[in-house]
């Protein structure tokens, strides 16, 4: 009587999305008879969805058992994939991969087609996705989006969606790619999929949104996500994700504050028990911190968020540069340039890319990277990314002296900036509309639009920003004939009383790389090819 009582109401629990009642009750009558495979199996998933995961894959793996026992294969395959796919998101691929090569033979001694093959093929796809060749993973969608259709699976329907989705943004085909994600979420809004398919879609689709700064998007899902993860209380997967990206809208809106509260409980969440996604959660600590000039407990973040497997860049090479560490900061951002291979991979990196070269004296590496930013907004319909894109254009224009082209490439990027209410960004970008004025002549357009931009880092306690303009905000000395820059006129000085490179580096506290760069930069922009040269011309400029 007590075990069949304990049965019915753990199903009901479970049928009601009250996992924690649902457990516990399932548990219960475990704990007097060993539950058959079909309860093992709603046991498994509420023990991953209140956040039990050793537990859930203990429970799987016996279910898979008295599955096999009970002459069903096919259900015994889907749970050895709820395993490998659990033990996949913890990291322990070895066991991953036993579990998905069991489910395999178990389905190949049946002889039979059924959906369970196309779930064994999502982690092939999403391996060769991630692994680089996005082309192929293409492929593999498909097929398991035809056999989804073939047994009118929702939630393989769904996840072929999603992963085809992201695999043409991936390829470049930002509105197919869209597309699909937002055919994905209509299932998971309608109620279609089991709930561990509706987190992990929504969790991939907002983070794909803000990959390619479709901020709008972004905030209609993490709001989705919010509301579904408040009418399931005991749900523990998916509510520190959501945290994150609460943290990141609050974030861009100028709420830093809050942000940094939400990053905080999403990292709590997360730790309890540590998952990887812990990770996303460090790093959003440190991009606040960052920006508020916490420069310690930034770099600490990023420690943590590298520590947790996510990578810490693009804002670990930004500290760096906030902190004057030029060399560190351009070699981390060329590294990661070189590595990033698809467009969503560079929108995220380019940006800083173009930041730190401007920085560094390189304007042709800016140049090129604006421009492939630029070609990749064009890939998408994300006014945000293409505001990203203008931005970028803008700096790189006003670098290279053409500031009424900077201009009009910084206009439009700072009215989209203001339409969404992102006050930093818009900030930044009139500061360089600031400079164009002044480089202009227009010194009353100028003042104006640094003012404003004082005022809005001083509400936000932006103190690196504040600093930053400071230093652009300075009366700019004349510069020499040929547009030398301040310190490339230091490095000519130099070069002009026969110092060598490496003696250079060390007079300016520089790498002789860095040194190497501005001497290549001199000779462009003077037009001569030798140190003989050089020196004529500062002589004759007296610039000794």
């Amino acid at each position: 009587m007590i075990t069949s009582e304990a049965l019915d109401l753990g199903r009901a629990a479970f049928a009601r999305h009250a996992w924690g009642d649902a457990h516990a009750q399932l548990s219960a009558a475990d704990a007097v008879a060993a539950l058959e495979g079909a309860d093992l199996d709603l046991l498994a998933t509420a023990a991953a969805l209140i956040g039990r995961d050793a537990e859930s894959i203990d429970i799987w793996a016996r279910a898979h058992q008295a599955f096999l026992g009970g002459g069903e294969p096919q259900k015994a395959a889907r749970c050895a994939y709820h395993m490998g796919m659990a033990l996949m998101d913890k990291g322990d691929i070895a066991q991953a991969g036993g579990w998905f090569t069991r489910a395999r033979r178990v389905l190949d001694d049946e002889g039979a087609e059924c959906v369970e093959q196309g779930f064994l093929l999502l982690p092939i796809a999403l391996q060769t996705m991630f692994g680089g060749d996005p082309a192929s993973a293409h492929e593999t969608f498909l097929q398991i989006a035809e056999i989804a259709k073939r047994f009118a699976d929702p939630d393989l329907i769904a996840l072929g969606r999603l992963g085809r989705g992201q695999a043409l943004m991936m390829l470049g085909r930002a509105d197919e790619g869209v597309a699909l994600h937002d055919d994905a979420m209509v299932a998971v809004m309608a109620g279609e999929v089991s709930p561990l398919i509706a987190g992990l879609i929504y969790c991939a689709v907002i983070d794909a949104c803000h990959r390619i700064f479709d901020i709008r998007r972004a905030q209609e899902w993490t709001a989705a996500l919010s509301r579904w993860c408040e009418s399931q209380p005991d749900l523990v997967p998916f509510r520190g994700q959501c945290l994150v990206h609460r943290s990141e809208i609050m974030q861009l809106h100028g709420s830093w504050l809050d942000a940094i509260n939400e990053a905080h409980r999403a990292q709590k969440w997360l730790s309890e028990p540590p998952t990887p996604a812990v990770g996303d959660a460090y790093f959003q600590l440190g991009e606040i911190h960052r920006l508020r000039g916490d420069y310690k407990k930034a770099e600490e973040a990023y420690r943590q968020a590298s520590e947790s497997g996510r990578s810490p860049q693009p804002g670990l090479a930004l500290l760096r540069l906030a902190r004057g560490q030029l060399d560190a900061a351009a070699a981390s951002i060329r590294r990661e340039v070189d590595e990033a291979q698809d467009p969503m991979t560079k929108s995220k990196i380019l940006p800083a890319h173009v930041e730190i070269m401007l920085a560094s004296g390189d304007v042709a590496a800016a140049r090129a990277s604006a421009d492939e930013l630029a070609t990749i907004a064009g890939l998408f319909t994300a006014p945000l990314l293409r505001a990203v894109a203008a931005h970028a254009n803008g700096a790189v224009l006003l670098s290279e002296g053409d500031a009424r082209g900077a201009l009009g490439a910084l206009r439009p990027a700072w009215t989209t900036w203001q339409e969404i209410e992102a006050p930093y960004e818009a900030a930044r970008v009139r500061v360089l509309i600031g400079l164009a004025c002044r480089a202009l002549g227009d010194r009353d357009g100028a003042e104006l639009e640094l003012a404003a931009a004082r005022k809005t880092f001083q509400q936000l306690g932006a103190a690196p920003a504040l600093s930053w303009l400071d230093q652009v905000s300075k009366p700019s000395e004349p510069k020499a004939a040929g547009g030398l820059s301040a310190r490339e006129i230091e490095v000519l000085r130099l070069v002009a009383a026969g110092k060598t490179n490496r003696a250079i580096a060390a007079e300016l506290v520089l790498s002789e790389k860095t040194v190497a760069r501005h001497i290549s930069n001199i000779f462009t922009k003077l037009g001569v090819s030798t140190r003989a040269a050089a020196t004529a011309y500062a002589y004759q400029h007296d610039l000794t």
